[in-house]
């Protein structure tokens, strides 16, 4: 079996939000083997504190199919996911979430609240992390190196 990435599309987006003085982080939501929902952060351009990548990907994909559940999507985001994220990962209920460069300030998949393993959490997908870390994280590093 064959494993495909999707985390090159993620990336894209990350580096289009930087290149609009966005936190470089991008998502998309995958059916099968297609991307079907992109996003990349734009709390800045739409003024909207809740438009995080994920946020962005996740809204477009339910728009897409008509639905909020998105049980048969999985999510490429190169930031771990914040609680806010994480919340919305759940309730959307996809099946997988894979992630590049963890966040142990802000994270809440494996790092801070660890929202999937609250037992309270109505849905916990499969999670893979680290994919492109490097990468993902060489991006913001830069990013924030750049405005200080």
């Amino acid at each position: 079996m064959i494993f495909r990435t999707f985390m090159p599309e993620a990336l894209a987006e990350a580096r289009a939000a930087a290149a609009e003085g966005e936190v470089p982080v991008g998502a998309v939501v995958v059916a099968g083997d297609a991307v079907i929902a992109s996003g990349r952060n734009r709390t800045l351009t739409d003024r909207d504190p809740t438009a995080h990548a994920e946020i962005v990907a996740l809204r477009a994909a339910a728009r897409r199919f008509g639905t909020e559940r998105l049980g048969g999507c999985d999510l490429w985001v190169t930031l771990e996911p914040c609680p806010m994220c994480a919340g919305a990962i759940s309730l959307a209920r996809l099946r997988r979430v894979y992630y590049g460069a963890a966040d142990p300030k802000g994270g809440a998949v494996e790092s801070g609240v660890r929202l999937f393993a609250s037992p309270t959490c109505h849905h916990v997908p499969e999670v893979y992390s680290g994919i492109a870390a490097g990468e993902a994280g060489d991006l913001l590093k830069a990013f924030f190196r750049d405005r200080r």
